[in-house]
């Protein structure tokens, strides 16, 4: 047992000894949560973009204004109009 200051009555150090031991197992993953797991996980992809130098200095300046990046800007309104909240 990893904590013998812990109090636990009979059955429950049964229990704990049977986990530690590996003759059980927590509940398997349901699908959603391992959905969940993997969408968490993806990583972000680098892209290049060809884009006017004014429209470029727009978005500085409205970044800026905001008080972020003008890349976390970008990505942020690729994200809204991806998934559906900015037509």
């Amino acid at each position: 047992m990893n904590n013998s200051n812990a109090r636990y009555d009979s059955e429950e150090i049964e229990i704990l000894e049977a986990y530690e031991s590996g003759k059980i197992n927590g509940p398997a993953p349901s699908e959603s949560m391992v959905q969940a797991a993997q969408k968490t996980l993806r990583k972000n992809r680098n892209i290049n973009i060809r884009i006017s130098e004014n429209d470029l200095e727009s978005i500085k300046l409205r970044a800026a204004r905001e008080g972020m990046p003008y890349q976390t800007l970008i990505g942020s309104l690729i994200h809204k109009y991806a998934s559906g909240y900015i037509n």
